[in-house]
């Protein structure tokens, strides 16, 4: 899910309250692995309800599509967390996020060259096998 389809499928501001079994719905996410980011400090404070359960806000479906975000570029967890903390601890942190997300970046990009040198690869055999059996069909 994107940032952009959790808000459209959103509820409105001043409205948003999810419990958790919508968060799993709308995200795909256990409802195990919601609590385990919580408690690992991945997921900022979640708010509760009077009885104790979890209000998830549109701001925490927001943060969850960024995780999922970073999750796919192979970030490791503690990076993750290292980030949230940042964020966590405000807008001086910018620098230390950055360099972060750079990192990653880097990363990304070098993971992007390492696949399309493989699917060249995966298109050379195909082709090979292509003009094989063109050749073998020939009368």
């Amino acid at each position: 899910m994107t940032v952009t389809e959790t808000r459209t499928q959103a509820k409105p501001d001043g409205q948003d309250h999810y419990t958790i079994s919508e968060v799993v719905d709308r995200t795909g996410l256990s409802a195990y692995t919601l609590r385990w980011y919580e408690r690992i400090g991945l997921m900022p404070h979640i708010d509760r309800s009077h009885t104790g359960q979890r209000r998830y806000r549109n701001r925490d479906l927001d943060w969850l599509a960024f995780v999922g975000k970073l999750r796919l570029t192979g970030m490791p967890v503690a990076d993750m967390v290292r980030y949230a903390e940042l964020v966590r601890e405000g807008q001086h942190t910018f620098p230390q996020r950055q360099e972060l997300l750079e990192r990653t970046r880097r990363d990304v990009r070098a993971r992007i060259a390492e696949l399309q040198d493989t699917l060249a690869v995966l298109d050379y055999k195909i082709d090979h096998y292509a003009g094989a059996r063109k050749a073998s069909e020939r009368p």
